[in-house]
Protein backbone atom coordinates (compact mmCIF):
# COMPACT_ATOMS: atom_id res chain seq x y z
CA UNK A 1 0.00 0.00 0.00
CA UNK A 2 1.38 3.40 -0.97
CA UNK A 3 1.32 6.20 1.53
CA UNK A 4 -0.08 9.49 0.35
CA UNK A 5 2.51 12.24 0.33
CA UNK A 6 1.24 15.64 1.27
CA UNK A 7 2.61 18.36 -0.91
CA UNK A 8 2.27 22.00 -0.24
CA UNK A 9 2.06 24.46 -3.09
CA UNK A 10 4.84 26.97 -3.49
CA UNK A 11 4.01 30.22 -1.71
CA UNK A 12 2.61 32.93 -3.90
CA UNK A 13 4.96 35.79 -4.46
CA UNK A 14 3.42 38.71 -2.64
CA UNK A 15 4.03 42.22 -3.81
CA UNK A 16 6.68 43.88 -1.65
CA UNK A 17 5.38 46.18 1.03
CA UNK A 18 6.11 49.85 0.74
CA UNK A 19 8.02 51.38 3.64
CA UNK A 20 4.79 52.89 5.01
CA UNK A 21 2.88 49.60 4.80
CA UNK A 22 5.80 47.74 6.38
CA UNK A 23 5.81 50.27 9.23
CA UNK A 24 2.03 49.82 9.70
CA UNK A 25 2.37 46.03 9.77
CA UNK A 26 5.22 46.21 12.30
CA UNK A 27 3.25 48.62 14.49
CA UNK A 28 0.15 46.41 14.33
CA UNK A 29 2.24 43.40 15.35
CA UNK A 30 3.71 45.28 18.30
CA UNK A 31 0.24 46.47 19.36
CA UNK A 32 -1.01 42.88 19.27
CA UNK A 33 2.01 41.68 21.26
CA UNK A 34 1.50 44.34 23.93
CA UNK A 35 -2.23 43.55 24.20
CA UNK A 36 -1.42 39.86 24.71
CA UNK A 37 1.08 40.82 27.41
CA UNK A 38 -1.55 42.98 29.14
CA UNK A 39 -4.11 40.15 28.87
CA UNK A 40 -1.68 37.83 30.66
CA UNK A 41 -0.94 40.43 33.31
CA UNK A 42 -4.60 41.12 34.04
CA UNK A 43 -5.74 37.49 33.98
CA UNK A 44 -5.31 37.05 37.72
CA UNK A 45 -7.02 40.25 38.79
CA UNK A 46 -10.08 39.93 40.99
CA UNK A 47 -13.29 41.35 39.56
CA UNK A 48 -15.05 41.34 42.91
CA UNK A 49 -14.91 44.11 45.40
CA UNK A 50 -16.01 47.63 46.04
CA UNK A 51 -13.56 49.39 43.71
CA UNK A 52 -13.56 47.07 40.72
CA UNK A 53 -15.64 47.07 37.57
CA UNK A 54 -17.31 43.74 38.33
CA UNK A 55 -18.63 41.68 35.43
CA UNK A 56 -18.54 44.69 33.10
CA UNK A 57 -14.82 45.04 33.64
CA UNK A 58 -14.36 41.32 33.14
CA UNK A 59 -16.28 41.41 29.86
CA UNK A 60 -14.48 44.44 28.41
CA UNK A 61 -10.95 43.97 29.79
CA UNK A 62 -9.71 42.31 26.56
CA UNK A 63 -10.97 45.17 24.39
CA UNK A 64 -9.40 47.71 26.72
CA UNK A 65 -6.08 45.83 26.56
CA UNK A 66 -6.22 45.82 22.73
CA UNK A 67 -6.70 49.59 22.71
CA UNK A 68 -3.90 50.05 25.25
CA UNK A 69 -1.67 47.94 22.99
CA UNK A 70 -2.47 50.09 19.93
CA UNK A 71 -1.86 53.34 21.79
CA UNK A 72 1.36 52.11 23.39
CA UNK A 73 2.64 50.92 20.02
CA UNK A 74 1.89 54.29 18.38
CA UNK A 75 3.73 56.07 21.22
CA UNK A 76 6.92 54.07 20.71
CA UNK A 77 6.06 50.79 22.39
CA UNK A 78 8.84 48.47 23.48
CA UNK A 79 10.93 48.68 20.31
CA UNK A 80 9.58 45.43 18.92
CA UNK A 81 7.93 47.27 16.04
CA UNK A 82 11.24 48.78 14.95
CA UNK A 83 12.93 45.37 14.95
CA UNK A 84 10.06 43.81 12.98
CA UNK A 85 10.10 46.71 10.50
CA UNK A 86 13.83 46.29 9.86
CA UNK A 87 13.38 42.55 9.42
CA UNK A 88 10.53 43.03 6.91
CA UNK A 89 12.73 45.33 4.83
CA UNK A 90 15.71 42.97 5.12
CA UNK A 91 13.63 40.00 3.97
CA UNK A 92 12.23 41.95 1.03
CA UNK A 93 15.71 42.99 -0.08
CA UNK A 94 16.83 39.35 -0.03
CA UNK A 95 13.97 38.25 -2.31
CA UNK A 96 14.96 37.80 -5.96
CA UNK A 97 13.23 40.15 -8.34
CA UNK A 98 10.98 38.33 -10.80
CA UNK A 99 10.52 39.70 -14.33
Amino acid sequence: MLAAVATTPAPLAAAPLTADRAREAASAFEGFFISQLLDSMSAGLSHKGMFTGGTGEQAWRGELNREYGKVMSRQGGFGIGDAVYKQILRLQEAQPVEP
